[in-house]
């Protein structure tokens, strides 16, 4: 297998995220030991995967306007790892990510806003022909507003489980953290 056939794809794993809620994503002190689990797996595979880190990019104000301590990557990445700044929902929209991915490689996926970011990227690397590979408990988002049918709130895990299901019906692979060792090995 080339290098280039399995790529760990890591979605908006930045420092703001990841805080403490309510600030960071209510799961923020689970996901972000899960994270660092998946990229230390990722890192330590023989051959190494392709490792994309995707930044979100923030509007003024935003814990994720650019050169603020909110947009930096929660793990920084090392020489050779990739990093692409976004601004999209989808991934590969308006970035280069579809030229370092080809359309036949692995994606293995990680990260943050299940809801927006993981799914929009997922759904658009599905539609390329990648076949997609997520991690349960290592992607999350927040609680969501609703404002139809009466209002209230959805918790970040009820939306994470619809999202991985919704991913799931469309042909996505939802794997669990005890699978890390077999997702990252040559097969």
């Amino acid at each position: 297998m080339r290098t280039t056939d399995r790529v760990l794809l890591l979605l908006d794993v930045q420092v703001a995220s990841l805080l403490p809620p309510p600030s960071g994503v209510p799961a923020s002190a689970v996901l972000g030991p899960n994270i660092s689990q998946v990229l230390t797996h990722a890192r330590q595979a023989k051959p190494v995967p392709l490792i994309v880190h995707v930044r979100n990019t923030g509007d003024s104000g935003e814990p994720d306007e650019p050169n603020t301590a909110g947009w930096q990557l929660a793990f920084p990445p090392l020489p050779g790892e990739h990093v692409i700044d976004k601004r999209k929902n989808n991934a590969f929209t308006g970035t280069e990510l579809g030229n370092l991915i080809h359309p036949d490689a692995e994606i293995i996926v990680a990260g943050l806003h299940s809801d927006f970011s993981l799914r929009a990227t997922c759904s658009a690397a599905l539609d390329r022909g990648n076949e997609v590979l997520l991690i349960r408990g290592a992607h999350g988002t927040y609680d969501r507003l609703e404002v139809l049918y009466g209002g209230g709130i959805t918790p970040a895990a009820s939306v994470a489980t619809e999202i991985e299901d919704e991913l799931e019906e469309a042909g996505v692979h939802v794997f669990e953290m005890k699978d890390l060792r077999e997702l990252f090995r040559d097969r």
